[in-house]
């Protein structure tokens, strides 16, 4: 019979090749393409109706207190609207006027710059002139006497006829179109946007019942949550970004003013504006502050002084504000968020650059609510894309002992040791397990897998069992399989570790318990692991392989000193018969009443309730993580101190 324990010996599973592309994945791409080539073609009758979206959110609030005041719907639609038309015409108005006291002073101002260009000109000309002279060699002497004269001079070349080229006079109506387009087409996109905002603002409910109606009638309660779930993150996040943007534009029209900058108001305005432009926006708001301050002043001062101001402001408000009010209401990444851009502002210009966030949020809310979307929340979303459980095997296989110890020492920056052994380590280790059975993972694979697990138990042998200080936002453990109120890591990270006495005489020893490995691949592991919890609680043990344990081997196990055995099962093959007799060889080679528990780890709850199992193996002790594992041994090691004190202490710590 071959040795199961060997995974070359087991039978490979036969692993199915991959699927050919079929007709629905390439009706996929085309109804993408399809989709993509409508947003670019119907660019002008979308970007007012989106703009109008948006600002129907931006509204929506305004809409809804000024009903809380008993105003009707219509005339609180109006007013907001009007209060919004107010604001644009305003800022355009202090725009303009900003615009044309500067128009002025232009000639002041490129005075000045051509100063400065002038001088830094000179100074470069001069530096280069003296590196020339030092690298030009000696000019050979030359006979002026022996040169001879040639002959007469040459003809006056004839001078070319100079041609002017005039264009037609424009016409009243050509002058006509062209003033009046660049304006018309601002203004009749700004009225499209303001009328369709107020038709959404009036029929908000009618709107949303025909969404319901046309893409989620038979799931209601999925259908309600996704707009729920749009709406409060796309309004969260216009107002808060409105907010944080009119904040810098504020500071920065401030600062400008005290710094000595003309027309500060206008560059607070365009500040705020063009902040919504992610990334980029702040920089470019702040390219024309820097060249009027190199035009005001004729020294240097005032353009670091303004550079420094847009800096300090945009990196408080962008790395310290934002995530603070953000937090993970927008569910975007970093990626998704410099992909939006790009892809947006290709489609639709620069309104798309400024609608990209919002849209791919939108996107963003379907994949996580439409299972044929999720694609979309795997690839622009800001959760993470694996669990702890599947990061941590990853890293396994990938065989990087580096990465899994920082992946592991993130995860106990909220989790105690014993909480990343029983739900990380452990979970983990079964997914080894379970590719093994697979036939998917070669000797190689495991080995490598076996001297990782090895490094990160040597790495956190100084890491101590219990609750960090920083538990109580506890975001790591929430993304674990296992959420369970008495599951085994929440048990360690809200229950102390019991008050021992004094240890008994027998537990007194250099490794009074012993970890005995079971027969699995991975099972050495986890009685690695086991030992060093153990030692965290200052119970001295020591790891026994399985070929220990054997038929052959079990007589010169050494049992001195031992006053507990742990058998750890990782995996549980057929039937429990081997399970049986390695506790019957412990039992004939172990001193008299010494207790022998038997942990089978996760996923293996109905075995360990199973009372045919119990009667089989006929163990002290059954426990399903490391953490009860441990608490059992401190417990028996509790008896035993208790039972060896004097009576007259005994009682003493009765009666306490």
């Amino acid at each position: 019979m071959p040795d199961l324990s060997d995974p070359l010996n087991r039978r490979s599973a036969q692993i199915a090749p991959a699927e050919t592309p079929g007709l629905r994945g390439l009706l996929t791409v085309v109804v993408a393409v399809v989709m993509v080539a409508g947003l670019y073609l119907g660019r002008s009758m979308l970007i007012p109706i989106t703009l109008a979206v948006l600002l129907s959110f931006l509204l929506a609030p305004l809409v809804n207190l000024l009903r809380r005041v008993h105003l009707g719907r219509i005339a609180s639609v109006l007013l907001a609207v009007l209060f919004a038309l107010a604001v644009i015409l305003a800022l355009g108005g202090l725009i303009g006027t900003q615009v044309a006291g500067l128009a002025q002073e232009v000639p002041r101002y490129a005075l000045t710059i051509q100063q400065k260009i002038d001088t830094v000109r000179q100074f470069m000309l001069s530096r280069m002139t003296k590196l020339a002279n030092s690298l030009a060699p000696e000019p050979a002497h030359v006979d002026v006497a022996s040169q001879t004269k040639s002959g007469g001079a040459p003809a006056a070349e004839p001078k070319p006829i100079p041609v002017e080229v005039h264009q037609p006079d424009q016409t009243a109506i050509e002058l006509a179109q062209r003033i009046i387009t660049p304006v018309v087409e601002p203004l009749s996109t700004t009225a499209i946007v303001l009328i369709v905002s107020i038709f959404i603002l009036l029929q908000r409910e009618d709107l949303r019942d025909r969404m319901i109606r046309l893409f989620g009638s038979s799931d209601l309660h999925r259908t309600t949550t996704a707009m729920n779930d749009a709406a409060r993150r796309l309004s969260r996040y216009l107002l808060t970004q409105l907010a944080v943007n009119t904040t810098f534009g504020v500071i920065i029209g401030t600062g400008l003013a005290v710094i000595g900058i003309p027309s500060p108001v206008m560059w607070g305005v365009l500040g705020a504006l063009l902040r919504f432009v992610p990334y980029i926006g702040a920089p470019l708001s702040a390219l024309m502050p820097l060249a009027l301050a190199a035009a005001v002043d004729p020294g240097w001062s005032m353009v670091l002084w303004t550079a420094a101001l847009y800096l300090v402001v945009d990196t408080v408000l962008g790395q310290v504000v934002e995530p603070q009010l953000y937090g993970h209401s927008t569910g975007l990444s970093p990626f998704a968020v410099v992909l939006a851009a790009t892809f947006w502002t290709w489609l639709w210009g620069p309104i798309g650059l400024i609608l990209s966030t919002p849209l791919t949020l939108c996107l963003v809310v379907l994949g996580r609510h439409v299972a044929r979307l999720e694609f979309l929340d795997v690839l622009l979303g800001d959760r993470p894309a694996l669990t702890p459980v599947e990061s941590f095997y990853q890293r396994m296989l990938a065989g990087d002992p580096d990465e899994v110890y920082d992946h592991a020492e993130v995860l106990l920056k909220t989790l105690p040791l014993s909480s990343y052994y029983d739900d990380v380590a452990l979970e983990g280790l079964r997914l080894a397990v379970i590719d093994t059975e697979r036939g998917v993972l070669t000797a190689d694979h495991l080995e490598r897998i076996k001297l990782c697990i090895q490094s990160l138990i040597e790495d956190l042998d100084d890491h101590e069992d219990r609750q960090p200080p920083s538990g109580t936002a506890n975001t790591a453990a929430t993304s674990l399989s296992r959420t369970e109120p008495d599951a085994p890591g929440q048990q360690a990270a809200d229950d102390p570790t019991p008050s021992r006495l004094e240890l008994a005489p027998a537990w007194r020893g250099a490794s009074p318990v012993l970890c005995i490995t079971g027969r699995g691949l991975l099972d050495e592991a986890v009685s690695s692991m086991l030992a060093q919890l153990l030692g965290n609680q200052g119970l001295a043990s020591r790891v026994v392989p399985h070929a220990a344990t054997t038929r052959a081997a079990i007589s010169t196990l050494d049992v001195s000193g031992v006053a507990m055995a742990c058998v750890s099962c990782l995996e549980l093959v057929g039937t429990p018969s081997h399970l049986r007799y390695l506790l019957r060889r412990l039992r004939q080679r172990l001193p008299p009443n010494v207790p022998v528990l038997v942990g089978l780890w996760p996923d293996q709850e109905e075995i360990l309730h199973d009372d045919r199992l119990r009667a089989a193996v006929d163990a002290d002790y059954y426990t399903s993580s490391l953490h009860e594992a441990v608490e059992v041994c401190l417990e028996v090691a509790h008896k035993a101190g208790v039972a060896a004190q004097p009576p007259s202490v005994t009682a003493t710590v009765a009666g306490d």
